[in-house]
């Protein structure tokens, strides 16, 4: 058994839900509280210094110092398996050229994809690993990774199996996502819809007969794919059973947030230029907005509407967006400072934002997010006194001491 004493706050959302609204806010904090861990799972959690029942029957004691402790991070929305990186689009930037034209010359996620093909499994594997030891580092202990930079069956299948075996191999749960429909390669430009005809009759197949996969992406965009595209991408996935996810409204509002809740996707990411018609149709179908404050940074570009989100009651979510194009950064603590200042979001929110509405958009908010007895044991001890400060001192990484599955990993 593992015991976490001398908590100065404990803070966490409580339920298996989506938090939205007012909820999204709606965080318990618990002074001078301990947490008894047993099997890896939370056995009893206390307050106001009284020790949980069985404590003295623990093999470990952690020392909280006074600091605060909550439920580890989870990172919604990530692209971390891939090939090369792609520094040199910066001068591009600095000229002046934008995402979508550096993607019509074929820069952009395209290169990607040619250094993608080109490198092996094992390759990929041992990258995206040293991703993975960079994040836990930063308190992130669940991540979401997708594909999407193979773009053909033999591609993506290889991607796909990187995320498997980084969630055997790795202490980070990984949730893996197939976004085959990410960009139009090479060899089917000019026919967008054959190709992804070929995805939703090969790949899709593929990969739910090898089991690769939780859910099913698609990048809704102006020059990549309309919203009817896409939403035959969304339901082909999701008759397999694969659970819907869609890049909307990153760049131009096309309808991607719209079709998010017509198709009841479990989430809509990016959302920077989404109206209100998006965001009533995301509100209407229970959809929750993973928003990438970094990728905004990164790009020069304006700031999702969070806080009318909110207002609406549309639960939100704060992802890293970590690619090597438009946000090569996996820091998901900057991130959350930026949601702090960006969006306007209270500290309260902004975690309620990175552990329980980000597991719930995993489809594990049964099993993390939360810290509560029956829950996993994934919990960060941060060198910090409350949220306050933890998003006050962006850039720097304030986790103290990281807890996977009730083991200290860090």
């Amino acid at each position: 058994m593992l015991l976490i004493r001398n908590i100065g706050t404990l803070q966490t959302p409580v339920g298996s839900f989506k938090h939205g609204g007012e909820k999204q806010g709606e965080n318990i904090k618990l002074h001078n509280a301990a947490i008894l861990v047993e099997d890896g799972i939370i056995k009893a959690i206390t307050s106001d210094g009284a020790l949980p029942e069985g404590a003295d029957k623990a093999e470990i004691v952690v020392d909280a110092q006074g600091r605060l402790v909550t439920p580890g991070l989870v990172d919604c929305h990530t692209h971390m398996v891939f090939g090369g990186y792609r520094q040199g689009e910066i001068p591009l930037k600095l000229r002046g050229a934008g995402y979508l034209d550096i993607l019509k010359a074929g820069g952009g996620i395209l290169d990607t994809v040619g250094k993608t093909r080109a490198a092996t499994e094992d390759e990929l594997f041992a990258k995206s690993m040293a991703f993975l030891n960079e994040m836990i580092h930063l308190g992130v202990t669940t991540v979401e990774s997708k594909s999407g930079y193979g773009l053909d069956l033999e591609n993506e299948l290889k991607q796909l199996r990187v995320n498997q075996r980084l969630n055997k191999a790795h202490k980070m749960d990984v949730v893996s996502t197939f976004l085959g429909a990410h960009a139009i390669p090479e060899e089917y430009k000019g026919r967008a819809d054959e190709y992804i005809d070929m995805l939703c009759n090969e790949v899709l197949p593929a990969v739910k007969e090898q089991g690769l996969a939780d859910f099913v992406d698609v990048f809704c965009e102006d020059s990549v794919f309309d919203v009817a595209q896409s939403r035959k991408m969304l339901k082909a996935g999701q008759k397999l059973g694969l659970r819907a996810r869609i890049h909307a409204d990153e760049i131009e509002e096309i309808g991607g947030a719209v079709l998010s809740g017509e198709v009841g996707a479990v989430s809509a990411e990016h959302l920077i230029a989404t109206g209100e018609k998006g965001m009533a149709s995301m509100a209407k179908g229970g959809v929750i907005a993973d928003l990438l404050p970094a990728t905004s940074f990164y790009l020069n570009k304006t700031f999702a509407p969070a806080r009318r989100m909110i207002e609406l009651g549309i639960p939100v979510a704060i992802a890293s967006d970590f690619n090597p194009g438009s946000c090569p950064s996996l820091n998901l603590q900057l991130a959350m400072s930026m949601g702090y200042i960006k969006y306007r979001m209270t500290p309260e929110e902004v975690l309620s934002a990175v552990t329980i509405n980000a597991a719930c958009s995993c489809g594990l908010e049964d099993k993390i997010g939360t810290l509560e007895e029956g829950k996993q044991a994934d919990i960060v001890i941060w060198n910090a006194p409350d949220m306050e400060m933890l998003v006050y001192r962006f850039g720097s990484n304030m986790a103290g001491t990281v807890i996977k599955k009730g083991e200290v990993v860090l």
